[in-house]
């Protein structure tokens, strides 16, 4: 018998009137696999195939990684330099920006038409074009096939600085769902102490981690957060091989293996599930591409907090406070005034 079968046996048997309260099972998915690089409608056709997997098997949610859609663009370089501009870089944007999408739009709605077929709420991973900006975004959908929202990344990491640009206070989303409380940092968004926090003070649940980290290392970010937050930690990563990339000189790629040839791994993956006890209860895999599943008991999340709750009875607001600006920031705003001239409102004697 664990420690906390034993506690709770010692509990009922001390506390009169103690009844044993069911806790509510929610079981998660992640997508653990790589994008159809070029060609949208087939990664979209992909994610179906996967989404469907998924809830044959059950799963209520179904988290996919960072830029599923669209691609994350790792060894790309874009003909980038300092004071360096050239024609095959551009012509590389151009074709990443024609894989994007428009949220809302015709591919939005396919993904919700999947959630809806397959009665699950969905977080995707997307390139999302606003004009000829591109942003990293998370894509949230309901089990009825409602498209929710989204959440743009705010801060790009290293040369992503010079492709994405950057999300603001606007989107930065907790949904309060029948299944708990849905919300996304991405990728190493993560690292950012104030970030999580206005997640925290919005009261996540389940926290959708879409990264392109496979790093050993990021397991421990993860491990970290599910204890900081007491909430359930999904991170998804793609797994992906040279052969997955499209051909180009210009591409420059980190294997994870010696020999340089179509098989190598360039993303392995390491997608994780982490209960808010620090445990892991799915993954990683750093192996292939498939799901990686797990039954969340959401009765751990007040279990983790009798000891520990970031935004609650161990915080300090009157020593430290965080201010979220949730403003849009817009960099033109039209303000239009329908004036009329004296001359037009009334008549004039002569």
């Amino acid at each position: 018998m664990s420690g906390t079968e034993e506690m709770s046996k010692a509990l009922k048997a001390s506390t009169p009137g103690f009844c044993d309260m069911p806790s509510t099972i929610v079981r998660a998915s992640i997508v653990q696999a790589s994008t159809v690089y070029n060609d949208t409608p087939k990664t979209i056709e992909k994610a179906g195939e996967f989404i469907a997997q998924a809830a044959s098997d059950g799963a209520q949610l179904v988290v996919f990684p960072e830029a599923y859609i669209g691609g994350y663009p790792r060894g790309y370089r874009f003909g980038i330099g300092v004071g360096v501009h050239n024609e095959a870089g551009r012509d590389c944007f151009r074709r990443y920006h024609a894989s994007a999408i428009v949220v809302p739009g015709p591919e939005v709605d396919k993904l919700a038409e999947m959630a809806r077929k397959n009665k699950v709420y969905l977080m995707m991973g997307a390139m999302e074009k606003d004009g000829y900006t591109l942003y990293c975004t998370a894509l949230f959908f309901s089990s009825e096939g409602r498209f929710l929202g989204k959440h743009r990344k705010v801060m790009p990491t290293s040369l992503e600085r010079c492709i994405w640009g950057y999300g603001d206070g606007s989107t930065i989303p907790v949904y309060d769902t029948p299944l708990g409380k849905l919300g996304a940092a991405i990728c190493w968004e993560n690292r950012m102490p104030l970030l999580r926090t206005s997640l925290y003070g919005k009261g996540i649940e389940l926290y959708c981690a879409p990264t392109a980290d496979g790093s050993t290392e990021w397991q421990s970010s993860m491990m970290h957060i599910a204890l900081e937050g007491g909430c359930f930690v999904m991170s998804a990563c793609q797994f992906c091989k040279r052969k997955d990339f499209p051909e180009h000189a210009d591409y420059l790629f980190t294997d994870w293996y010696d020999d340089q040839h179509q098989e190598a791994i360039v993303s392995q993956g390491g997608s994780v599930i982490i209960s808010p006890l620090g445990k892991i209860l799915a993954g990683p895999n750093f192996e292939s591409e498939g799901l990686v599943t797990a039954d969340l008991d959401l009765g751990d999340i007040a279990r983790a907090k009798l000891y520990f709750d970031v935004v609650g009875h161990y915080s300090r607001p009157d020593i430290f406070n965080l201010r979220v600006n949730e403003n849009q920031n817009k960099p033109v705003t039209f303000v239009s005034k329908s004036v009329k001239a004296a001359d037009d409102s009334e008549p004039q004697d002569n």
